[in-house]
């Protein structure tokens, strides 16, 4: 298989530039960056106060993005980053992770979770999803091995993982939790918010996020005091202060510039977002639940799932995509080969097969855009479109 964009299997230099032209055209669209960037001015204001101060890296914005975030999510800490790569990545390091160590995730991801347990070191190994495209903390048992140092759930889409037995599975075994919270800002497992419930919990603040930036942006939050100055001296070169590196590390630093548009955002923006992207999922369960060639996820009272995507499994894929992208609607597979059939997967050994539920919904799924600039009448139609596909 060779990657998109490129006709010979070679690296392609920079292929997003030419997806975002692409992904700009069509009318009901997944990309809604410049209706949601669209009070930059706002944030111009803010930027100027950056200019005066200079404090270009870590400067007090970060400082007080810290603090609300942490305050967001209900942990004690918040240590911003620069990408949600990176704090995953950073979040082994500091848990001691390192070469010959496994940590258990999901084949059913985004490429950073792979990479951020392979670049910290470690060999993934993983466990199939459940009908629900998240981890079955039933296989995690059977995964476990001596060289087992943590558990690396993904609360795919918005939507938090199984805590519950996930966390009884660590405790046993005395191994770590680090959640991939990078889709689910402010989603909750009953009652409790996602990134609460590990040693550490790691979100991304990419522009398409639901907590977005104007680039890119992550952050770490943790509850406890020991993770937190390890975390806070890794992203930062090991560097107690100008003259003395307690540690060699990394450079990690979630830009000044980047705090102040994520606190204009957590600020103004945040709960509409959430909440618009679970009245627009709700709207299109109810008016897909009938055709039989479509099967929605199961839904469960007690998660709040934030719907960072909107995926649905859907029968002859391919041509209903075709065809709704023909109709002006942005419809998009997230992602069609999971983790384990990845070329650069080929050195751990796992073959089609493995991981029937992932290969499945990886064959079948197709996400449909429900962000907080999509209405009543993008989502009518859209339902609209797929009906009259099958009929």
């Amino acid at each position: 298989m060779k990657p998109e964009g490129s006709k010979t299997g070679s690296v392609h230099h920079n292929f997003l530039p030419e997806q975002y032209e692409k992904s700009s055209q069509p009318r009901i669209n997944h990309n809604y960056l410049k209706e949601q960037f669209s009070d930059y001015k706002e944030v111009f204001k803010r930027l100027e106060t950056l200019l005066e101060t200079g404090d270009f890296t870590l400067g007090r914005a970060v400082d007080e993005f810290e603090t609300k975030f942490a305050a967001l999510t209900g942990t004690r800490y918040a240590i911003g980053v620069g990408s949600g790569t990176d704090a995953l990545m950073l979040s082994l390091k500091a848990l001691g992770i390192d070469k010959g160590d496994e940590v258990i995730t999901t084949p059913y991801t985004f490429f950073a979770t792979i990479g951020a347990i392979v670049t910290a070191g470690a060999r993934p190994v993983f466990v199939d999803v459940r009908e629900d495209y998240n981890i079955d903390p039933d296989g995690i048992q059977k995964a476990i091995t001596k060289r087992t140092k943590a558990i690396l759930p993904v609360h795919w889409a918005g939507l938090v993982a199984d805590m519950d037995p996930i966390q009884a599975t660590a405790d046993k075994h005395g191994i770590e939790i680090v959640e991939d919270a990078c889709h689910a800002i402010t989603a909750t497992y009953k009652g409790r918010l996602a990134g609460s419930f590990g040693a550490t919990g790691c979100f991304s603040m990419h522009p398409l996020k639901n907590l977005n930036v104007w680039g890119d942006g992550g952050v770490i939050v943790t509850n406890r005091a020991d993770l937190h100055e390890k975390l806070v001296l890794l992203r930062n070169h090991g560097l107690l202060n100008r003259d003395y590196c307690a540690v060699w590390a990394y450079n990690s630093r979630l830009d000044t510039l980047q705090a102040i548009v994520a606190n204009h955002t957590m600020e103004k923006k945040l709960p509409n977002i959430g909440e618009s992207r679970i009245r627009n999922a709700a709207y299109l369960d109810k008016a897909l639940s009938g055709i039989k060639q479509v099967k929605i996820p199961p839904r469960q009272l007690h998660q709040r799932h934030v719907y960072h995507l909107y995926g649905i499994q859907v029968e002859d894929r391919d041509n209903l995509l075709n065809y709704l992208v023909a109709a002006g609607i942005d419809a998009k597979v997230h992602y069609p080969v999971p983790m384990h059939l990845q070329p650069a997967s080929r050195e751990f050994g796992y073959k089609a097969g493995d991981f029937p539920c992932a290969e499945e919904i990886c064959r079948s799924v197709i996400s449909l855009p429900v962000h907080e600039f999509i209405n009543e009448e993008h989502l009518k139609h859209t339902a609209f479109k797929i009906r009259e596909f099958y009929e």
